[in-house]
């Protein structure tokens, strides 16, 4: 069995959805007055942590992880293994706050590929 190949992009892509996905707890705890210590984050921010880690994996990310085509799989994973972890552990998963994970998620896990194709795209254009 030959081991999978790591892009050089990998590190970096694994750190910008990393924190996209704590800035989206972080913001959310904010705006809602919960504490702001870094336990209650990472313990609210696991959940999706876990759930992005599922999404790299189903999406194979680490051969390359800057497709959007990866950012469409890894971003909807997220959300539901995220969400499925915060009833497990008897945290709120109300209709508005689906809404606004999903919104958000997929705006920052897909948006940042799709900025950096275009990015590249006009790159090669001059």
């Amino acid at each position: 069995m030959s081991r999978p190949s790591i892009n050089e992009r990998t590190p970096l892509a694994a750190a910008i959805d990393a924190g996209l996905v704590t800035a989206f707890v972080a913001i959310g705890r904010r705006n809602h007055d919960e504490d702001p210590g870094v336990i209650g984050l990472l313990s609210t921010a696991a959940p999706f942590l876990v759930g992005l880690v599922a999404g790299w994996l189903v999406a194979k990310a680490w051969d390359d992880p800057t497709p959007i085509r990866k950012g469409l799989v890894i971003w909807p994973i997220t959300v539901v293994v995220g969400m499925i972890g915060r009833r497990i552990a008897g945290d709120g998963t109300a209709v508005s706050f689906i809404i606004v994970a999903t919104v958000f998620l997929g705006a920052t896990l897909v948006g940042w590929r799709a900025a950096r194709l275009a990015i590249v795209a006009k790159r090669h254009t001059i």
